[in-house]
């Protein structure tokens, strides 16, 4: 017969043992260099040690599960604030002397759902900007005035999106702080930085209803393998660059090299292609911009997926997005080839001109404000001199600078370059060139 304390004795280790398996619960490591894609969800002031309270742009996976869903909170501070040279020079051409900053953000804590703060090592951000996703439209059909027409009409589109897109209200207002000779920075909503961890991350992975589990993986076309032909599926792959890429330095034939960020599932949801996974490509033209507002060009693609354990699938892969923060000034077309926009090089420095002899136009009355709308060239300052000066010699004077630094800008400086940064997030569209299903090495 067992004593009384013998049975304390026992009952006490079981209660240990299961209370320890019970708290067991598994982690998953998000390994140093994991890429983190932040963005601000409102405008913050630009001040160092201003506290930055950011959300992640996409999923982070780990073990081909989501450990950290979309939208996580993640804490940061200013650190410092670094001159902007090149938009200094640019500001002053039309007499903005606001000096311009770039702020360096360093990353320190994730806020889990639970309210936990889990502590991070990140490198320091200082290429933060307003990014939009740049797609690749469907191939167009018909000739040269077809195509041109519906390039036309994109343009204008673009255009009318000033006035007609949400939060105008604040465009405006930036419009008119930006015609200033002095405005306040801020930070603008929507910045984003992409950052790489320096160490080990260990975490519970973090669960919502918008975020899919390894046993069920999410049901839409980004992640998934939705095969338009089940014997040849087409799969969508979300990865990240592995090195900057620019159409400054960039060769025609240069290898190239992508990260699979999220996995991607077979129709049965077994996994295709699994997170980590390298996908190999190669520029396939790169052509850096020029004078007379030549602008530069890029394209690549992606010839082979090499899998974790070594296992090398060959596909046909196309870049259907990237996200780039002069996606409002870029194109792409249905091959992936990315290139400024065509500026307008005629309206912009017509309507100047136009304005600019409006003072010496003889037929106008003389006064304050037919000097004021020829002024044109310093912003609210030209207008303001050409009001106070009386002069129509100085007002038209002003006018013509300002005609003369938009055809500058337009017709004879360097075209705009096209660049993506490393981790830039990227949407291929991979066809395999076998019909079998890939499957994944099995873990050594």
């Amino acid at each position: 017969m067992h004593s009384p304390r013998a049975k304390q004795f026992v009952a006490a280790l079981l209660w240990f043992f299961g209370l320890s398996a019970f708290s067991q619960t598994p982690t998953v490591t998000l390994p140093a260099g994991t890429p983190l894609a932040i963005q601000i969800p409102r405008h913050l002031p630009m001040h160092v040690g201003e506290p930055i309270r950011g959300e992640l742009i996409y999923p982070v996976c780990a073990d081909n599960a989501v450990a950290l869903p979309e939208k996580t909170i993640v804490l940061g501070i200013v650190t410092a604030l670094r001159p902007d040279h090149s938009r200094r020079v640019q500001a002053r051409l039309n007499a903005d002397f606001t000096p311009f900053h770039t702020p360096v953000v360093h990353f320190t804590e994730i806020l889990l759902a639970d309210g936990t703060k889990l502590p991070i090592a990140t490198d320091d951000a200082t290429d933060g900007a307003p990014i939009l996703r740049l797609t690749a439209p469907p191939p167009q059909e018909g000739g040269f005035i077809s195509r041109q027409w519906h390039a036309g009409l994109q343009m204008l589109k673009d255009r009318t999106s000033f006035i007609t897109a949400p939060e105008k209200a604040d465009r405006l207002t930036q419009f008119v702080y930006h015609q200033l000779p002095y405005h306040p920075e801020r930070i603008d909503k929507g910045t984003a930085w992409t950052v790489e961890t320096t160490a080990p991350v260990s975490l519970v992975p973090q669960h919502t209803p918008a975020s899919p589990s390894a046993s069920d993986p999410p049901e839409h076309p980004a992640a998934n393998n939705a095969g338009k032909n089940p014997g040849r599926p087409n799969w969508i792959v979300q990865a990240y660059l592995s090195e900057k890429l620019d159409s400054i330095t960039a060769k025609t034939g240069q290898e190239i090299h992508a990260i699979v960020a999220e996995p991607v599932f077979n129709v049965d949801h077994s996994i295709a292609v699994p997170q980590g996974a390298i996908v190999h490509g190669a520029v396939t033209e790169a052509k850096p911009a020029r004078s007379f507002g030549r602008a530069g060009t890029l394209a690549f693609n992606f010839k082979s997926i090499t899998l974790p354990g070594g296992q090398t699938q060959n596909v046909q892969a196309t870049v259907t997005g990237a996200d780039s923060d002069a996606a409002a000034k870029l194109a792409m077309n249905s091959e992936g080839r990315v290139k400024q926009k065509p500026p307008d090089k005629i309206t912009v420095p017509l309507l100047l001109g136009l304005l600019a002899t409006r003072p010496l136009d003889e037929d106008v009355e003389a006064g304050a404000g037919r000097n004021a709308v020829g002024a044109n060239g310093l912003g609210f300052a030209g207008n303001l001199i050409g009001l106070a000066g009386g002069s129509a010699q100085l007002a038209a004077g002003i006018g013509a600078y300002g005609t003369a630094v938009a055809v500058y800008r337009r017709w004879i400086a360097h075209g705009h370059n096209v660049s993506f940064v490393r981790d830039t997030r990227i949407v291929l569209e991979a066809t395999p060139r076998s019909a079998a299903v890939l499957k994944p090495a099995p873990t050594q």
